[in-house]
């Protein structure tokens, strides 16, 4: 049977996996597929090499509503993946993570493009549970466009107070490149910030993130925020609150049995490595005394922020109940 326009809009089977120049790439999935895809940017694992290009202008007309849609948004390095892992682990319906389509968007600054994403990202497999998205930090600053689309989307804002926030972003060069790229990227957003260093772009995007979290907060009424060490520390209530929050199957026996297993136990980005909270722990002590300078500097540029502590309330006073 030849495929349809109605097949792309409503089976997850076909995914938008990315957009290249002026067409929407599709490749092909199953639930298998989404599951062992940790991420759904490059790093894909289709359920098969197939892929379907199509030019945007043939899709845009033709974009339906957006289904109603869970999101976890997050300030990168802060146990996103973790979460996202652990809710599908747990049969939470469908997981998106980091759909590079959404990213894109964010990039682009393109509405269409926007609309386009969130009406493929919404198709769901279990009309009962809706298709939870865990997005990254480009689309954060797409907030005020994606609470628009859906005032009553359900949404958690997962963050790192600020110190343990720079203690993952500044602890080795992979991740100041990536802070750098990305921060460089999102200058139509955030502005120029070539003049700053490591420590200076770590404090503000942090900023940045927060205070478009709080923004967010008074435009979705279903977004809660998790501060990521209280998840770290006691992940089966959290997971159980997250799960009621975001509207997903709630077994709290499967979300047991997730924390009990290698999820919590290996690295959630690269199951091969040994990792847990002691180890996090252990890692960020180390990093500390590393990275000392760097930390004296990012702190006494978000302490003569303005809005520092109304952000630091904010965030904390919008926690999701457990």
């Amino acid at each position: 049977m030849a495929l349809t326009f109605d097949d792309l809009f409503t089976s997850p089977d076909h995914y938008l996996q990315s957009f290249e120049a002026d067409h929407a790439t599709f490749v092909p999935m199953d639930r298998a597929a989404y599951h062992r895809s940790i991420f759904l940017d490059r790093r894909i694992s289709p359920a098969h090499e197939e892929r379907l290009a199509i030019p945007v202008d043939a899709l845009v007309p033709r974009i339906p509503p957006a289904q109603p849609t869970s999101w976890i948004f997050h300030m990168a390095h802060c146990g996103s993946t973790l979460l996202a892992r652990a809710l599908d682990d747990s049969g939470a319906g469908l997981v998106l993570r980091e759909p590079l389509a959404l990213r894109q968007s964010a990039i682009r600054r393109d509405g269409a493009l926007l609309r386009l994403s969130l009406a493929m990202a919404s198709k769901r497999y279990r009309p009962d549970a809706p298709t939870l998205v865990k997005a990254n930090v480009p689309v954060n600053f797409l907030l005020p466009d994606i609470a628009a689309a859906d005032t009553t989307a359900r949404a958690i804002l997962l963050y790192l107070p600020l110190r343990p926030y720079l203690l993952a972003i500044l602890r080795n060069e992979d991740h100041r490149v990536w802070l750098r790229n990305v921060t460089t990227q999102l200058a139509p957003y955030l502005g120029d910030w070539s003049a700053y260093g490591d420590a200076q772009r770590a404090a503000a995007l942090w900023v940045a993130q927060a205070t478009a979290f709080a923004e967010t907060l008074a435009a979705l009424p279903n977004a809660r925020t998790l501060n990521a060490e209280v998840f770290f520390a006691d992940p089966v209530p959290v997971l159980t609150a997250a799960a009621v929050h975001l509207g997903l199957p709630n077994d709290r026996a499967a979300l047991e049995r997730a924390v009990a297993g290698p999820l919590f136990s290996t690295y959630s980005k690269n199951p091969g490595v040994a990792f847990d909270n002691t180890a996090r722990l252990a890692r960020e002590a180390a990093v500390a005394a590393a990275i000392a300078p760097d930390l004296a500097i990012a702190e006494d540029w978000a302490a003569r922020h303005p809005a520092r502590a109304a952000l630091d309330a904010a965030l904390a006073n919008a926690a999701l109940s457990r």
